[in-house]
């Protein structure tokens, strides 16, 4: 997803997360310019990217994100992470994937 410094490109739909940070913390979900859900924590103080989101999928009322591990341009692992919420975190269900 695209990520900027400021948020105007985005148009008040986007998500700000720190720029050094671990498993959700000190995230925001903004809609229309209003924060509509946001994480805690004790990140933050070196600034914050701004990056464009995408609806996500609910099953069962799990949101599923899928990260994917890239070393030296090739995937090597995939991580799905699914929460009730649209920011996961620390205590989200995991599963890792590992490509061989």
């Amino acid at each position: 997803m695209p990520a900027y410094e400021q948020a105007g490109p985005l148009h008040g739909r986007y998500v700000r997360k720190p720029i050094l940070s671990r498993e959700g913390s000190n995230v925001s979900w903004v809609e229309g310019g209003v924060v509509v859900e946001e994480t805690g924590g004790d990140y933050g103080q070196e600034g914050f990217i701004y990056q464009a989101v995408a609806d996500l999928a609910a099953f069962d009322g799990q949101h599923p994100v899928f990260g994917v591990w890239v070393v030296d341009h090739e995937a090597a692992g995939l991580g799905i992470r699914e929460d009730t919420r649209r920011i996961t975190g620390n205590l989200s269900r995991f599963v890792p994937h590992f490509f061989h």
